[in-house]
C-alpha cells in the first residue's frame, strides 16, 4: 500500500545525499553524547546512503522519485536488490526522519499531545508505553507513534524497517540500534530512551501528525 505524503519527507535529490542536522554534534548534549552523534550521522547514516546507490546503480530503470516510494512500496523494487534497498533504503529514510525530531528546549504541545493525551490518557502513560514498545524490541530495530487509520499506535520494527511498509504513517521515531546509544549508555537502553523523552522537537512531531491525519 502506498501511503506516500503529498509531499515526501525525503525528496528524490536527496536519495543519495547525507543531509544536514541542523545542529552542532554537541546540541543534544547531556542526553546524547557528541561522539555519539558524530559517528551516527557521518559513518552510519553515510554508509546507509553509499549502499542504497550502490544497489540502485544496477537497475538504472528503476527510478524512484523519493525514498517514501521505495519504502512504501519495496514489492516495486526489482527483486535481486530488493534486500539491500530495504536495508539500506530504510536506514537513509529513517534516520534522514530521526535527526530532525532531535531539540532540545520544546514544549509538548499542539495537535499532537491533544490526540496523545485522548488516546493514552497522560502524557506519562504515553511515555510509559512508547518506552516499553521501544525497549523491547529484540535486537536493533527501531520504536514508532505512527497514525494508522486515523488512529494514533505504538509500534516497532526490526532492524531498518519502517511503518509506511505496512502503510502506516510515522509521526515520532527512536533508533534503538546500539550505536545510537552505546558510547554513554552500555547496554542501558531504557536510559537512553529516558533521556530521549528529552530532546523530542514536538513541533516537528505535530507537523507530521498534522500531514498523516488531513
Amino acid at each position: 500500500m502506498n501511503v506516500m505524503t503529498k509531499e515526501p519527507i525525503i525528496k528524490a535529490n536527496n536519495l543519495y545525499t547525507l543531509p544536514e542536522l541542523g545542529y552542532s554534534y554537541d546540541a543534544l548534549e547531556p542526553h546524547i553524547d557528541a561522539k555519539t552523534m558524530e559517528i551516527h550521522h557521518t559513518k552510519h547514516h553515510q554508509a546507509y546512503i553509499n549502499n542504497l546507490k550502490g544497489a540502485l546503480e544496477k537497475h538504472s530503470d528503476y527510478k524512484p522519485g523519493s525514498l517514501d516510494e521505495i519504502i512504501s512500496d519495496l514489492s516495486r523494487v526489482p527483486e535481486d536488490i530488493r534486500t539491500a534497498v530495504r536495508n539500506n533504503g530504510g536506514g537513509h529514510y529513517n534516520h534522514s526522519f530521526f535527526w530532525p525530531l532531535l531539540k532540545t528546549g520544546v514544549a509538548f504541545e499542539g495537535d499532537i499531545a491533544d490526540a496523545i493525551k485522548a488516546k493514552y490518557g497522560s502524557y506519562e502513560e504515553f511515555q510509559k508505553k512508547f518506552s516499553t514498545a521501544a525497549a523491547g524490541q529484540f535486537g536493533s530495530g527501531w520504536g514508532w507513534l505512527v497514525v494508522s487509520g486515523g488512529e494514533l499506535e505504538i509500534m516497532s520494527t526490526a532492524n531498518q524497517d519502517n511503518p509506511l511498509s505496512q502503510g502506516k504513517m510515522p509521526v515520532l521515531g527512536v533508533d534503538v540500534w546500539e550505536h545510537a546509544y552505546y558510547l554513554k549508555y552500555q547496554n542501558r537502553r531504557p536510559d537512553y530512551l529516558q533521556a530521549f523523552f528529552n530532546i523530542i522537537n514536538w513541533q516537528k512531531v505535530n507537523e507530521h501528525f498534522l500531514k498523516a491525519v488531513k
